[in-house]
């Protein structure tokens, strides 16, 4: 898979740049820490019990670049069943593959009800035409924890 964004496409399906921890978390945990050190947080609250700890984690939310960096990286679900059967099938995205959707796909979509739809929509117009899409719809500000159900499963299988 080419870097054109396509690493920002998890095996499954999904889109990167609509997963909270990078479109939202570290934009509201930037603006925070700045109103927090505009309104002196960090001189008149230094030694209140846990200030220093979550003063460090706001500042690591904050930064974009410590964000998860997906799952052809490393990030991700270390035990994720899904990349390994990918990566044992040599598919670069479920979509790809002749059993699509499997048990392992329609697991995780119980969380993500859009998963299947945009696999389908993913093969029928093309990886490149989808990415577009995607980032248009990450533009509109929409993220995957605004649809997400709970509780569901990532397989281990």
């Amino acid at each position: 898979m080419s870097e054109n964004g396509h690493e920002l496409v998890t095996y499954c399906g999904l889109y990167c740049g609509l997963c909270t921890a990078r479109a939202r978390t570290p934009r509201q945990a930037e603006a925070l820490r700045r109103t927090m050190a505009r309104d002196g947080y960090e001189f008149w609250a230094k030694d209140m019990p846990g200030f220093q700890e979550f003063w460090a984690f706001l500042t690591r939310l904050s930064d974009l670049s410590k964000a998860c960096p997906g799952c052809r990286q490393g990030g991700g679900p270390p035990f994720c069943g899904i990349r390994k059967c990918a990566r044992e099938r040599g598919v670069d995205v479920c979509v790809d593959c002749q059993d699509y959707p499997c048990h392992r796909i329609e697991a995780i979509a119980k969380g993500y009800p859009t998963l299947i739809a945009d696999g389908k929509r993913m093969k029928q117009i093309g990886l490149d035409a989808w990415l577009a899409e995607q980032r248009e719809r990450a533009g509109t500000g929409f993220a995957y924890a605004d649809i997400r159900c709970h509780p569901y499963e990532i397989p281990r299988e």
